[in-house]
């Protein structure tokens, strides 16, 4: 419909509109940036925005960090390659969002400062519980970035006509860039607001093209998926279970790691977890996970049509594009599909609309996880493990930004190699590695009073050491077509994602931890605790 109005476009009008557009993006963020920069003053501002953010506006936060390049390219990607399975993505997504809710949420925002092990090393001892907590916080944002860092190489390959190995990198590397000067210059504050633009502009954008789909086949949702299963080449199978883990019981017990990994994991990620920090009380942090329930669920039952979209409207070529990307293309070819297909004007400018709302996805959730392990860094490690406390505001934001640089390096310097895998699975193995290390020591502190320094310590470095142990020796590594590097095979594990195994592993660890220490002092805080946590008394100190 939009190309029957539209001239016809050349590849080079394309990519002059995409690249006209991706500048926009840019330059929007980088302007709330540096107005955000301008009330960053206190580590107050810098770590948690002043807590001066509304239920609503952290909301719509936490939905631009949680919908990440994953969710959007990601997901879509494996619906459109593997129907009825790759849906179980988005299942599990948003669910995990009723544990955090009811378990974690709240409590949270009350006992806790700035970071995760705040909340931890309240009543255990702050060098070793702090020291774990900081190494799994970066461990799990690593993964995840590597992910976001992925599909921007992707995208941008796609929209600028870039086919050359040197060129993506260039574009990884321009992201990472770009992540560390919103961490370094604006904060809490200028992330977050980056983060809520990014947000409004991805469920337009998601809405518009779900609309665009809809209107192929007459709102009829029946149609759709009929069209998807016969152009998917697999007939009924497409819309049915098992294409992907039914195909032997390897795959069968590698879905209940997935599904465990990602209902789980949302509870124990340290970038979503902070940003209950940016609210002033309590009451904000439910009703900042209440909207944030309504965007998410209401994004992910889009990425049903978007997924099924692409496997129906997409052809030819195009195709073969998604396939080959591992589905990471499967959103941005739609959109050109429903606006006229390839060399319509109509397809050229949704294509380029639909890409920079990708990038701008990008862009918020890799600022969002860097600012988290910067943040750790330098509140956890520098100021009070190593420090002792004995530090300044403005020494210990200093660190946070050098942090940054630190951790951006690192993330771009393990993307590049990582460009093969679909960014989808690279952020379920963030979520077994917080699921495995992170939650079990946050639900013990929260609700076993006998939990102690050493069940905290072992049940992080157990559930880490376990979880990153098998995912090195697992498929995703080595000995398979998709696996990071192909030329070798050290793998025994035989599952993608751990979190079956690793998951009770931190909590077995936490346990035995406790239980073999005599150390019983974190008992006498609990009380102090709990009480904290239920009320929000004294969470500012």
């Amino acid at each position: 419909m939009i190309d029957l109005l539209l001239p016809m476009a050349t590849e080079d009008d394309k990519q002059n509109l995409t690249g006209g557009l991706f500048v926009v993006v840019v330059l929007l963020t980088v302007a709330i940036t540096f107005w955000a920069s301008r009330n960053t003053k206190t580590a107050k501002d810098y770590y948690a925005g002043g807590r001066s953010f509304t239920g609503f506006q952290n909301g719509l936060a936490v939905s631009g960090d949680y919908m990440s390049a994953a969710s959007f390219l990601g997901i879509s990607g494996a619906i459109a390659l593997s129907g009825y399975d790759g849906f179980l993505y988005s299942i599990g997504f948003l669910v995990a969002w009723l544990v955090a809710l009811l378990l974690v949420a709240e409590l949270l925002r009350n006992s806790g400062r700035y970071t995760m092990a705040d909340q931890l090393a309240y009543r255990m001892r702050q060098r070793p519980v702090r020291t774990a907590a900081a190494t799994s916080t970066v461990v799990v944002s690593i993964f995840y970035l590597l992910a976001q860092m992925v599909g921007a190489g992707a995208l941008v390959a796609l929209l600028l006509g870039v086919s050359s190995e040197s060129a993506k990198n260039w574009t990884i590397a321009g992201v990472g860039v770009l992540m560390i000067f919103y961490v370094v210059v604006g904060g809490m504050k200028g992330t977050t607001w980056v983060q809520i633009v990014k947000a409004v502009l991805l469920m337009t954008g998601t809405i518009l093209i779900t609309v665009l789909v809809l209107a192929k086949f007459d709102f009829n949702l029946s149609d759709l998926l009929g069209t998807a299963a016969d152009e998917s080449g697999k007939g009924s199978a497409f819309l049915e279970p098992g294409l992907k883990y039914g195909v032997s019981t390897t795959s069968k017990i590698d879905f209940v790691s997935l599904g465990l990994a990602l209902v789980l994991g949302t509870a124990g990620l340290p970038h979503i977890l902070i940003r209950f920090y940016t609210v002033p009380t309590a009451r904000q942090a439910r009703k900042s996970v209440l909207w944030a329930i309504g965007l998410i669920g209401s994004f992910y039952l889009m990425t049903l049509v978007l997924g099924f979209g692409a496997a129906a409207l997409v052809k030819g070529d195009e195709k073969t594009q998604i396939a080959d990307s591992g589905g990471n293309l499967a959103s941005p070819l739609l959109a050109e599909a429903v606006g006229g297909g390839n060399g319509s004007t109509g397809g050229a400018v949704l294509l380029a609309l639909i890409s920079a709302v990708a990038f701008a996805t990008i862009l918020a959730v890799v600022a969002g996880l860097t600012l988290t392990s910067a943040s750790s860094v330098a509140h956890d490690l520098y100021a009070n493990v190593w420090k002792r406390g004995a530090v300044t505001e403005k020494q210990e934001v200093n660190v946070a930004r050098v942090a940054a640089f630190v951790i951006g390096g690192i993330a771009i310097a393990l993307a590049i190699p990582a460009q093969k895998l679909n960014i989808a699975f690279l952020v379920a193995l963030a979520f077994a590695v917080a699921a495995s290390a992170n939650l079990p020591a946050l639900l013990y502190n929260l609700f076993w009073k006998r939990f102690n320094t050493r069940g905290a310590v072992w049940s992080i470095y157990g559930g880490l050491i376990v979880c990153v142990g098998l995912v090195f020796f697992s498929p995703v590594v080595s000995g398979s077509e998709t696996a990071l590097f192909t030329d070798h095979d050290f793998h025994w594990f035989p599952l993608s994602n751990p979190g079956i195994i690793s998951i009770p592993a931190g909590f077995l660890f936490g346990w035995l931890g406790t239980v073999t220490s005599t150390d019983r002092t974190s008992e006498d805080r609990y009380v102090e605790l709990e009480v904290r946590a239920l009320t929000g008394a004294g969470s500012e100190k």
